[in-house]
């Protein structure tokens, strides 16, 4: 676990994407399903979840044979990192569903790696997989509400 700090930081990066890239007043005025979240609950999500990755991660790179697993464990951070800055920052509600589509996979191929070399360390990973199914289902909801709707700059 001597890597937690560094994947934790990683994380910590990824998620400073939502602090610069802020839903404002383009995304309160969109048409959101009922069953969109407070937004006060996203960072407590995303922290909780953040930390588990970041957990799931160190375990991972403490066993044999990890590059695959550690690889895809990067290319889903990376893809995380992307979405705020697409759907919040340029308002692109259909690229950002591709986005979380593209998330959804390497979360899972991610957790099935992950399995192959340790089954805790995948367990961590499945609150991820489906939190993202939720925000796919979320960012594609919104898309298809507001399809017509011009992005405007704030």
């Amino acid at each position: 676990m001597a890597l937690f700090p560094v994947f934790l930081l990683t994380c910590a990066a990824a998620g400073m994407a939502g602090v610069f890239f802020r839903p404002g007043t383009w995304y309160r005025d969109l048409d959101k399903p009922a069953w969109t979240p407070p937004n006060r609950l996203f960072p407590v999500i995303w922290a909780v979840l953040y930390v588990l990755i970041a957990l799931a991660a160190a375990r991972i790179a403490e066993v044999p044979d990890n590059d695959l697993a550690l690889g895809l464990w990067g290319l889903q951070i990376t893809i995380n990192t992307l979405w705020s800055g697409v759907f919040f920052g340029l308002h692109r509600m259909l690229a950002g569903a591709l986005i979380i589509a593209a998330l959804w996979v390497t979360v899972l191929a991610t957790t099935v790696a992950f399995w192959s070399l340790d089954m805790i360390a995948a367990l961590m990973m499945v609150p991820y997989l489906i939190w993202g199914t939720y925000a796919l289902a979320l960012n594609t909801s919104v898309w298809l509400r507001n399809r017509g709707r011009v992005a405007a700059a704030e």
